[in-house]
C-alpha cells in the first residue's frame, strides 16, 4: 500500500499533541484517515504497541475535543511490509464545529481542512458551522464565548430560592447536554454582548438631549438597572378632587414593566444593534431590533396572541416569575391606561418594534395652566415679581418659588418668552431669564 498525504489522509510517525487537531479537522470537513507509524514521506516504520497507540488517541480525542467525537472515529490494526500501522477513519460529525476544550469556540481551538494541511477555521467558518448544525434559532445555538460567568443570574435565582447549577442549565437550553454555553447562556451571562441606550431629551423632540446612559451585562441587570433609571425619572403629581388629594405618576408601573419586559424577551438577538428607550416630556418609547414574528400581526397582539421568538429565554423569565404568561403583557399595559383618557401606541416595521406610552400628567399640567390665565395670570405675575426682585432667575428658581414641576415651568417660561414678557440668555447649565425691557 502506498502511503501520501492528501486532503483526506494525513501520516504521522508517533503521537503527538498535533494529532488533535488534526482529527478535529477532518471531522469539520469531509472526513478522512490518520495513519499512525508512517512518516511524512510515506516510509512505513510502524508502532511497537497498536493497542496502546488507539488508546492513547482515544483518551485525547475524550479528554481534550468538545463535543464528544468518539463516534465518529474507527480504530484498525495494519500489517505493511511486517510492520504494523494504527489507522484511524475519521467520518464527518454531526455537531460541527468541533473544538480543543481548553482553546474554545475560536480560531485558535476550532481547525479545518486546507489543501494538506489543518489550519484555523475563520470566525466566518465557525459561524456557518454552528448554524447547519444548531439550525436558526439564534438562543439554541452554541456560544462562540464560552468563557462566561452568571453572578447576575445566580442572584436572580437565589432569590426565588431557584437553584441554578449545571442539570438546571442544561434543562432551561442555558447548556448543552455536552457542556456547551448556548446563546442563551451569553445573554443571561455576565458577558453579554447586547446592550439597551437609554436617552433622556427636552420637551417633546430629539434637538435636545437632557442625558444618556448604555446599559450592559446579563439581561438581568439590564432589567434593573433601566427599570431604576426610568423609576427615578416616573415623577408623581399631585391634583385634589375638592379636599381629596391624588398622586398619581407620570406613568403608570406596570406599563413600564411590561414594556421593557417586553423589550428584553422579545427582540431579535441575531442583530447586534442596540436597542433603545427614549424618554420625552409627554412620552416614553420603547424600540426593540426585530418586527413582528412571520405570521402575526399587530392586531393579533393586541388580542393577547404570543408567537414567542425566544421561547428558551421567555421560559427562564417565567420561571423567575417575571412574566405571567405569554401574550399578557399588552393586555396588562393597556389596563394600566384604563380610565386615563390616554391609550399606548405600537408601532412595527419590519426590523422594529416600539411601544409607547403616553405621559398622564402632561394633559393634567397643561389644563391646570389654561385654569390660571382667566384668574388674572397668577403665575405670570409671579414670574415678574421674582425677576424685578432678583434681576434675573433661573428655571430652577421659578421652580422653587411657585413649587411646579419642571415640564410647567418649562411651558410658563417659553409662554412668556413668545408674549415678549421676558427673555431667555445664555445655553445649558448658564441658562438664566430677566424681564424684557
Amino acid at each position: 500500500m502506498v502511503f501520501q498525504e492528501s486532503e483526506t489522509v494525513e501520516l504521522k510517525s508517533i503521537v503527538v499533541e498535533e494529532v488533535k487537531k488534526e482529527i478535529i479537522a477532518f471531522a469539520n470537513c469531509e472526513g478522512g484517515k490518520l495513519y499512525i507509524g508512517v512518516q511524512d514521506d510515506g516510509t512505513v516504520i510502524g508502532v511497537d504497541d497498536p493497542d496502546g497507540t488507539a488508546l492513547q488517541i482515544s483518551n485525547m480525542v475524550r479528554d481534550a475535543i468538545k463535543p464528544d467525537l468518539t463516534m465518529f472515529l474507527h480504530y484498525q490494526t495494519l500489517n505493511e511490509d511486517g510492520k504494523q500501522i494504527v489507522a484511524i477513519d475519521i467520518q464527518q460529525g454531526t455537531e460541527r464545529p468541533y473544538y480543543i476544550a481548553k482553546k474554545g469556540l475560536r480560531p485558535e481551538g476550532v481547525f479545518v481542512r486546507q489543501g494538506y494541511s489543518s489550519v484555523p477555521a475563520t470566525n466566518t467558518a465557525i459561524r456557518r458551522m454552528i448554524k447547519e448544525t444548531d439550525g436558526d434559532h439564534f438562543e439554541e445555538m452554541r456560544s462562540l464565548e464560552q468563557d462566561l460567568t452568571f453572578e447576575a443570574a445566580q442572584k436572580e435565582f437565589s432569590e426565588r430560592n431557584i437553584l441554578f447549577g449545571e442539570s438546571q442549565m442544561k434543562t432551561l437550553g442555558i447548556m448543552t447536554h455536552d457542556g456547551v454555553y448556548t446563546n442563551l447562556g451569553l445573554l443571561l451571562s455576565d458577558q453579554c454582548v447586547h446592550t439597551i441606550k437609554v436617552v433622556a431629551f427636552e420637551g417633546t423632540t430629539q434637538q435636545v438631549f437632557k442625558d444618556r446612559k448604555e446599559f450592559s451585562g446579563s439581561l438581568f441587570r439590564q432589567m434593573d438597572e433601566v427599570y431604576d433609571y426610568i423609576d427615578f425619572r416616573n415623577q408623581t403629581h399631585s391634583t385634589f378632587q375638592k379636599l381629596r388629594r391624588i398622586d398619581q405618576r407620570d406613568y403608570p408601573e406596570t406599563a413600564v414593566r411590561e414594556a421593557l419586559l417586553n423589550l428584553l424577551v422579545h427582540r431579535e438577538y441575531s442583530f447586534r444593534a442596540s436597542t433603545f428607550i427614549s424618554i420625552y416630556e409627554d412620552r416614553i418609547e420603547f424600540t426593540s431590533i426585530g418586527g413582528l414574528v412571520s405570521g402575526v400581526t399587530l392586531k393579533d397582539i393586541m388580542m393577547g396572541i404570543s408567537v414567542c421568538r425566544n421561547v428558551k429565554l421567555a421560559n427562564v423569565f417565567y420561571r423567575l416569575e417575571l412574566i405571567e404568561a405569554y401574550g399578557t403583557g399588552m393586555l396588562k399595559i393597556q389596563e394600566a391606561y384604563a380610565g386615563t383618557g390616554k391609550t399606548p401606541k405600537i408601532e412595527t416595521s419590519d426590523n422594529a418594534f416600539k411601544i409607547i406610552l403616553p405621559n398622564l400628567n402632561v394633559q393634567m399640567e397643561q389644563e391646570g395652566i389654561a385654569a390660571d390665565k382667566p384668574a388674572g395670570n397668577m403665575q405670570e405675575d409671579s414670574v415678574i415679581d421674582l425677576a424685578k426682585k432678583k434681576g434675573s432667575f433661573t428655571r430652577k428658581d421659578l421652580e422653587s418659588t411657585l413649587g411646579i414641576s419642571q415640564t410647567t415651568c418649562g411651558r410658563l417660561l417659553k409662554r412668556m418668552i413668545a408674549g415678549g414678557q421676558i427673555v431667555k440668555e445664555g445655553k445649558g447649565r448658564s441658562t438664566h431669564y430677566r424681564l424684557s425691557e
